[in-house]
């Protein structure tokens, strides 16, 4: 379905557009089965950067007013409102991570196995699970319908309802896939959770799946608090660059010339280039082949579309451990690695290890972040209703 270049996006996005109006609004909630035009598909590509946020907007608002594509511009910045969520707590995430690989550790809870294989009874949760494994996508109505019945109907941990998500969909998202999960089990919006409903499921699959025996209450889960949260750093550079520069892509941000174009005049003459990605550090337990596959695609595509000065395609580094890193920028003789910005996420985490392991070569790592990231982070300190009102600022503002 999703082939794992930015021509490949760049098409997807270009045939959806027409849609992007009055069409997607009404009919966006429906989930017809694996082949949709009802909706973008345009996650996978997003996700990866392989087509940006600004591309996405862009493309859309030069064929539809804004009041018009409103529904999905919005959609589009819901994927920005939960990574600056998650930047401003990232203490969500550790303890998220820490609580997966304790359950993950010990003997699967009941339910479990049968929810992830597609054999709890429940004909539609069955069909998701399938679909998920054997595709790496999911509608995000069914997204919601199918958490809500995974905690409140099968009684499973949220966490191991994310890990799963997180391992299988193409467009999976540590802030996004965490925060919706979180948000469905009446943690993330205290006492409000979404109850997955018999009606509503008939309703939006026009009958396909009309689901019995689902729960009638979501009792809201609780937890211990966390740290408050931290305010978002106002540079867009993070450190000094030198005079022997090197980009370091990931899979997070696989799209260079606007991450390069942001810099301006201060934009760097590139003395080697690279890619590196880990797609298995997404969970303690295997990821999908379908999401290993799809990354690796991705990364293959962004090297070939980057090249340092010489016009030398970037180097894939065959490993994503630090060590790799330190030999290429070694060889280069570089005296700065320049990166992506990384929300918290697995990347995040590795970039950490990589600072410290340049830093002992005296090379400097320097994190660049989009001015799209910059902009709306800030706002995402609340809830979603008021970063919604900041939109049409924010899109004026690109």
């Amino acid at each position: 379905m999703f082939i794992p270049t930015r021509a490949a996006g760049l098409e997807a996005l270009h045939d959806f557009v027409p849609r992007a109006g009055a069409d997607y609004r009404r009919d966006r909630n429906h989930d017809l089965g694996p082949s949709r035009s009802n909706v973008s598909g345009l996650s996978p590509y997003v996700r990866h950067r392989l087509v940006t946020e600004k591309e996405v907007v862009d493309a859309v608002l030069e064929r539809h007013s804004l009041h018009a594509a409103e529904k999905f511009v919005q959609e589009v910045f819901w994927r920005t409102y939960w990574k600056g969520w998650l930047e401003q707590r990232p203490e969500v995430w550790r303890r998220s991570r820490h609580e997966v690989r304790d359950l993950l550790a010990g003997d699967p809870p009941d339910g479990y196995e049968d929810a992830v294989a597609g054999r709890t009874g429940i004909d539609a949760m069955d069909a998701w699970a399938r679909e998920l494994v054997e595709t790496g996508y999911l509608h995000n109505h069914v997204r919601m319908w199918f958490a809500s019945i995974w905690v409140f109907t099968l009684g499973l941990p949220w966490q191991l309802g994310a890990d799963f998500f997180l391992r299988h969909l193409l467009d999976g998202d540590a802030a996004s896939n965490t925060l919706s999960w979180r948000w469905v089990a009446g943690l993330q919006t205290r006492g409000k959770t979404y109850l997955a409903t018999t009606e509503n499921i008939a309703r939006y699959t026009e009958g396909r799946f009309a689901p019995r025996g689902l729960a009638t209450t979501a009792r809201p889960l609780d937890e211990e608090p966390f740290p408050p949260a931290t305010p978002i750093a106002p540079e867009d550079v993070f450190g000094e660059v030198g005079s022997r520069v090197g980009l370091l892509l990931h899979e997070e941000d696989l799209e260079p010339a606007s991450l390069l174009t942001a810099l301006g005049p201060a934009a760097p003459t590139l003395r080697s280039a690279a890619v590196f990605a880990d797609a298995g550090a997404r969970s303690p337990a295997p990821v999908s082949p379908l999401v290993e596959a799809f990354t690796t695609g991705a990364v293959a595509d962004a090297a070939a579309r980057t090249a340092d000065a010489t016009g030398l395609p970037a180097a894939t580094l065959g490993a994503a451990d630090a060590s790799a890193v330190v030999d290429w920028a070694r060889s280069a003789a570089l005296d700065t690695v320049l990166v992506p910005y990384a929300p918290v996420a697995p990347v995040r985490e590795r970039l950490d290890v990589l600072r410290s392991a340049l830093a002992a070569e005296g090379v400097g790592l320097v994190t660049v972040r989009r001015p799209w990231d910059s902009r709306a982070w800030p706002f995402a300190s609340r809830g979603f209703f008021p970063f919604k009102e900041r939109i049409p600022r924010l899109v004026r503002a690109q």
